[in-house]
């Protein structure tokens, strides 16, 4: 499927994706937290723009991500046999629906 311009558009997916973040004043961090795992659904047209999208949208909420680690699309999940509850699949879902990035979980680092 091209668009005007003779490109061919690429369909959107979503990518699960782990992202740690150390601290930054106005965080919204627990106060003795050290940083936090969030697990995100993000969309994109590959994992590099889902990744950008998300490091942006995270900056944005004045967090401070350090790194991310990428764990697939969910037909790429599914061929790893990773099992996906449909509490997950909705979430996926809604980032696809949305082109958004969802944050699925929080967990603070502590010493």
């Amino acid at each position: 499927m091209a668009n005007d311009d003779g490109k061919v558009k690429r369909p959107q997916q979503v990518y699960t994706l782990v992202v740690e973040v150390g601290r930054k004043s106005g965080d919204g961090l627990p106060d003795k937290a050290t940083g936090a795992a969030l697990m995100i659904y993000a969309s994109g047209v590959d994992e590099a723009e889902a990744v950008r999208e998300t490091v942006a949208i995270l900056k944005q909420a004045d967090l401070a991500p350090l790194d991310v680690s990428g764990y697939g699309t969910l037909d790429e999940r599914i061929e790893a046999g990773d099992e996906i509850p449909d509490e997950e699949r909705a979430l996926m879902q809604r980032a696809l629906e949305e082109n958004s990035v969802v944050v699925a979980q929080m967990t603070p680092f502590f010493d």
